[in-house]
């Protein structure tokens, strides 16, 4: 189970608690090197050809693709060839998790601001 599976109310700990979980947080935050910021979906498409199966109903895929966010809350799709395809899912699993493990950080110092303990 990683560290931010669990739900903890940083006021429920005491200043030696929440400076010893940042660091424990800190110290576990996942390689940076492979992240992919956006969410992976599988779709099937219709090629458009005249007396293809997908015009019936029966596409073609599924292929991979990562919806990426943009200004605005657009987005932006991108395909990906299935050699890279796990190594994109694994990539957006560690950004979900270094999110995840960066607003709890941000959540501790922020109770140890309001303490006047924040060093």
């Amino acid at each position: 189970m990683a560290m931010t599976d669990k739900i903890i109310d940083p006021a429920q700990l005491t200043t030696r608690q929440l400076r010893a979980r940042r660091r424990r947080l800190a110290r576990n935050l996942p390689d940076v090197e492979g992240l992919v910021s956006g969410s992976v979906v599988e779709q099937g498409r219709r090629c458009g050809k005249e007396g293809c199966r997908c015009n019936s109903g029966e596409l073609h895929g599924p292929y991979t693709y990562v919806v990426l966010p943009r200004a605005g809350g657009r987005t932006r799709t991108v395909y990906v060839p299935a050699a890279a395809a796990e190594a994109v899912r694994a990539g957006a699993a560690a950004s979900a998790e270094l999110r995840a493990v960066v607003e709890a950080i941000s959540a501790i110092n922020i109770e140890l601001l309001s303490r006047g303990e924040l060093a």
